[in-house]
């Protein structure tokens, strides 16, 4: 029983640090000529127009109207 318990918990660590090893940083370029960079893939919210994102530089997550970003693209870590 305890060695079930055991896989289990080994392949939930290692199937998180599989994902989190996945997220990359990207580069939002805004119509305002601003660079944002952020700590993984921003999020679109469709029904209200914004993007969500971590910003890497302060750490907190902020929100940016569609309409102002001018590209989205992925960064070499």
């Amino acid at each position: 029983m305890q060695n079930k318990i055991l896989m289990a918990s080994v392949f939930a660590a290692a199937t998180l640090f599989t994902v989190a090893g996945c997220s990359s940083n990207q580069a939002v370029k805004t119509t305002d000529g601003k660079t944002i960079v952020t700590d993984g893939k921003p999020q679109v919210d469709d029904d209200t127009g914004l993007v969500s994102y971590k910003n890497a530089e302060t750490g907190q997550t902020e929100q940016i109207n569609r309409d102002r970003v001018k590209t989205m693209n992925e960064l070499d870590n």
